[in-house]
């Protein structure tokens, strides 16, 4: 059973407080690997839910900002801080406390109060004149080599080293505060719908869960900048905007480009985006949601943010569908997420087109294949259209 082998993914991974993504390939608390570890938990039950949503801020810093990274033991190489990274990751931490209290397990009223601070940081430390909040390193995107970045990595074909390389000369080019959050960058900064996005449904659940009616005008707000601002009319997508460096790159399609289905208030857009999610000829893979559409010159299906499926976006793809009442689309994201998880080994990332495993095996956040509604005794597979 799926919920069998999530249970035992997250089971190897856990380490006291929290789940490390993979002991062997991640030995450190990502951030929004662990909120999905949470959802994951919650999804089968286990009290360690609430352990490790509250565990993923404990690296918060007084003025609110969540690192991406608490790690193990000292490191270098992310920022002036030795235990803890000074960029952030995609602020779920909202959602995840959401999902908790929807399943009736506890969230403590610190880690609500600081889920609050922290997305108090994000719009007041990284909201631009725009109205859109900004990253300064491709890290804190979660989507590290999205060919979106192409034009700030100067080369359009993937290369772990080229990446890494310049990965650590933008950590060189970050400026960072007095407590060591970076907080502008000499040659990385872009406002990224999928970044965006995330930061507004975590305004709206915090909304739902504290009834605060400022949370719920924030991502009404970031929403409606979104759509303004990052809308392309001629794709069909949401884009990123390039604020210092990059070019056209970001303008490539990719999954994170449909992720403002999440916030949308345009019924015309996210029919639009719902169609190319739905698109077996774009994004609909037998296993899951592509990163690149099938067919784009980027698109290669075992490399690395070039095409492979993800859990954690399926996931957020899913939540979307739902949103937007697609009861196809997210039944078939379901099926095929559940599918993969099984195929792959409950990998870190796999072949859409195979289902063959990639990255790391097993991730925790392939877990979430588990908070999928159960597929009903007598229905059959439903297929992506």
């Amino acid at each position: 059973m799926i919920t069998d082998g999530a249970a035992a993914v997250l089971a190897a991974c856990w380490r006291d407080e929290y789940c490390v993504p993979n002991p062997e390939v991640y030995p450190h608390l990502w951030l929004w690997d662990s909120c999905f570890h949470a959802i994951s938990w919650a999804a089968l039950g286990d009290r360690r839910a609430s352990v490790e949503l509250a565990s993923c801020l404990d690296a918060q810093l007084p003025n609110g900002f969540v690192p991406h990274m608490r790690y193990a033991s000292p490191s270098e190489g992310r920022g002036p801080l030795p235990d803890r990274s000074s960029f952030t990751q995609p602020p779920i931490y909202a959602h995840a406390a959401r999902v908790l209290a929807d399943r009736g397990l506890p969230v403590a009223a610190d880690t609500l109060a600081r889920i609050e601070r922290a997305l108090d940081h994000l719009w007041t430390h990284r909201m631009g004149s725009d109205g859109l909040l900004y990253i300064v390193h491709p890290w804190e995107s979660g989507s590290d080599d999205s060919p979106r970045f192409d034009d700030w990595v100067g080369r359009s074909t993937w290369s772990r080293l080229a990446f890494t390389i310049v990965d650590h000369q933008l950590v060189d080019s970050t400026e960072f505060d007095e407590q060591g959050a970076a907080r502008w960058s000499r040659d990385f900064v872009v406002a990224p719908a999928a970044f965006n996005a995330f930061a507004a449904h975590a305004a709206a659940e915090l909304a739902a869960l504290t009834g605060d009616p400022a949370w719920r005008r924030r991502s009404g707000e970031l929403a409606g900048a979104i759509d303004d601002v990052l809308w392309d009319a001629d794709q069909n997508h949401w884009v990123d905007k390039p604020i210092v460096g990059g070019g056209p790159s970001a303008l490539i399609p990719t999954l994170d480009g449909l992720t403002p289905l999440l916030v949308t208030a345009d019924p015309a857009k996210a029919r639009a985006a719902l169609v190319l999610a739905a698109d077996p000829a774009g994004y609909a893979a037998p296993f899951g949601l592509r990163f690149v559409p099938a067919g784009h010159p980027r698109y290669s299906p075992e490399q690395y943010w070039r095409g492979p499926a993800w859990p954690q976006l399926n996931y957020m793809l899913y939540q979307a569908a739902r949103r937007w009442e697609a009861a196809p689309l997210a039944e078939a994201i379901a099926d095929a997420s559940r599918r993969a998880a099984v195929a792959s080994g409950f990998a870190e990332y796999w072949n859409p087109e195979t289902g063959a495993g990639l990255g790391a095996r097993p991730q925790g956040w392939a877990a979430l294949a588990a908070t999928y509604p159960p597929v009903p005794t007598q229905a059959a597979p439903v297929a992506a259209s």
